[in-house]
Formats: structure tokens, C-alpha cells, sequence
């Protein structure tokens, strides 16, 4: 299997103390079943065309510029050149600003997250330090990184033998909640009622297995590729059940306690990944039809998907790299 590829390459820096690094991004969508426009007459894929709105006129891809809209149907016209003369350089090095306790980051300031490995032998001693640094003192690093032109705020936090970096929105970026609280009234809840829900609540406590949850809309349109391949009639849509008004909380707050399912026994951390195997194993369909799946996720330790269909057939490039992970 393939090396995954750099999302960025550069520098780790701690005051006097740097040592080389690569980012690779942590999470991927490319998994998921994706679709084409296409001609129903024809069944050929479409492509957009831009249009003057005003002319109605095709418009090249020569003549496509950028806009600042300061009025109706009033743009100011911005060149490439002018806004690389105002983009932040790239130093292409993460130089730590400073280190705070990981509970003091709201997590609504959390982006994307980003793994982050030294490059060569010369550089993992620095990199060990200054990630047993933060592990000894239960810190995370505050640094900035250039990405896309953008400068952004970095998280850097010690992950296993590396370290997680994830980016941070800015202030302005993050709605405040009081004027969607707001509305909400002051409940005292009656003591009783609590009781119940806090009992409920323990009934179904449990560890965070993410391989216990799946994506059901994902499945779904997994067998329906699959049916509609095999010349299956294509599901029809199921009747949304209607919902019944709540006379009684105490009531449905007991009819809850009666219909929950009893705790389950806690598993060793080694069982749990057993089961979880096991349960992945079982569910995977016995049947694959020809339809080809998303690229492997990249990443030491990712969790390996189910295979992903899509109804075109797999390129060459696709399917050679089918064949490696086969």
C-alpha cells in the first residue's frame, strides 16, 4: 500500500527547538457514495457552463474574474495579483505561540483535524520532546500554520506516538448562543421526574464506540445501487409514522423506563474491539456485485469502511489500487 501524501510539509517550532514535519488530514468524506448530473434522455454526464446573468451570454473561463458585491448588482473587481500581494507568506513552519489547559478551548471553535508526524530520523527527538512536553504537563500548543493562503489558528494536542493538530475558527466566525437560548424558559424540574430521567440515563450509560453507529442513509443507498444494478425493483418509501401528543411527562417518563434495555455487561477494551470486528464482519453484505468503492482512508490506525458502490465502473487507476488493498 502507498504511502498516504502530505496535506502540508514544513516546520515544528518551539523557541531555539524545530524539527521537519508533514500534516495529513484526519478525517476524509471521500467514502461516501457520491452521485453525477446527468441527461436523462441521454444518460451522458452534464457540465455547467457560466452565464452573464445580466447578457444571458456564455462567459470563457479567460474573461471569469472575482467581485466585491457594495451594491445591487454592484461589484468591485478584484485581480489575482492584488490579493496575492495581501496574502500572509508562507513560512512554511508551525512556530508555537503559546500553551494552555485543553479545557479552556470551547469546542465550538473546532475545525478540521490534522495528523502531524516528523519527516526524518534527524527531527524525532525534537518532535518526542516537545510532544512528552505537553503530555507531562496536560497542555495543548496554540500555533499558526498558512494554509490555502489562509493563516489559521492550530491546536496542537500529544496523540499516540504523534501529535493531533486541529484548526481553530476565529471569533468571528462563532454564532453566540443567547439569542437562540433565549426564548428558552427557566424549568424547575420536579424532583421526582429527575430521578426518573437520571434512571433512564443509567440504563442506557455506555463506552464511545464509533464503530457501534452507521451511517443507515449510507446503507441504504448502498442496497438501492446495488438492487437497481442486479435489475431489483428499487425500495419504496416507508410512511412516516405520526406523532403522538405527550399528555403525561411522568407517564411517558415511566413507559421509557419499562421499554429500556438492560445494561450490558462492560467489556475489556480488547474484547470490545473483538466484538466490534466481529459485529463489522457479520454485517458486511455476503453478495458484492461489481461496483466499485471509495479510496482507502489514509492514516496509521484509520477504520477500515465497508465497501462503497458507485454504478459507473471503476477507472483503471481506481481499480489498480482496488487490487493493492485486496
Amino acid at each position: 500500500m502507498a504511502a498516504p501524501r502530505p496535506y502540508w510539509k514544513g516546520h515544528l517550532k518551539l523557541s531555539l527547538v524545530s524539527c521537519p514535519i508533514a500534516l495529513y488530514s484526519a478525517a476524509t468524506s471521500s467514502e461516501r457514495v457520491s452521485f453525477r448530473q446527468i441527461n436523462k434522455q441521454t444518460g451522458h454526464r452534464l457540465r455547467q457552463q457560466l452565464i452573464d446573468e445580466v447578457t444571458r451570454e456564455p462567459v470563457e473561463s479567460a474573461d471569469k474574474g472575482r467581485g466585491y458585491e457594495i451594491g445591487k448588482n454592484v461589484y468591485l473587481p478584484i485581480e489575482d495579483d492584488e490579493l496575492d500581494a495581501v496574502a500572509i507568506e508562507s513560512s512554511h513552519t508551525i512556530e508555537i505561540d503559546r500553551f494552555v489547559p485543553r479545557a479552556q478551548i470551547d469546542e465550538r471553535y473546532f475545525d478540521s483535524p490534522y495528523y502531524l508526524a516528523p519527516t526524518d530520523e534527524v527531527g524525532q527527538e525534537a518532535f518526542a520532546v516537545i510532544r512528552e512536553a505537553m503530555r507531562s504537563e496536560g497542555m495543548v500548543a496554540l500555533a499558526r500554520i498558512v494554509l490555502a493562503k489562509r493563516e489559521r489558528v492550530i491546536m496542537l494536542q500529544p496523540w499516540d506516538k504523534g501529535l493531533l493538530g486541529t484548526t481553530l475558527r476565529y471569533g468571528y466566525e462563532v454564532r453566540g448562543a443567547d439569542e437562540y437560548f433565549e426564548d428558552i424558559r427557566d424549568v424547575k424540574v420536579a424532583p421526582d421526574m429527575l430521578k426518573l430521567a437520571k434512571h433512564i440515563l443509567e440504563t442506557k450509560a455506555g463506552d464511545f464506540e464509533p464503530t457501534e453507529f452507521s451511517d443507515r442513509y449510507e446503507d441504504a443507498v448502498v442496497d438501492l445501487l446495488k438492487r437497481k444494478q442486479a435489475g431489483m425493483p428499487a425500495p419504496r418509501a416507508k410512511p412516516v409514522p405520526g406523532t403522538t401528543n405527550v399528555i403525561s411527562l411522568m407517564d411517558a417518563l415511566k413507559k421509557s423506563l419499562g421499554s429500556a434495555p438492560a445494561v450490558a455487561p462492560k467489556k475489556s477494551a480488547g474484547g470490545k474491539r473483538a466484538a466490534a470486528k466481529e459485529e463489522a464482519m457479520r454485517k458486511q453484505p455476503q453478495v458484492k456485485l461489481p461496483i466499485a468503492g471509495g479510496k482507502k482512508a489514509a492514516g496509521k490506525g484509520a477504520e477500515k469502511p465497508a465497501d462503497k458502490p458507485a454504478v459507473a465502473a471503476p477507472s483503471a487507476s481506481r481499480a489498480k489500487a482496488r487490487r493493492r488493498s485486496a
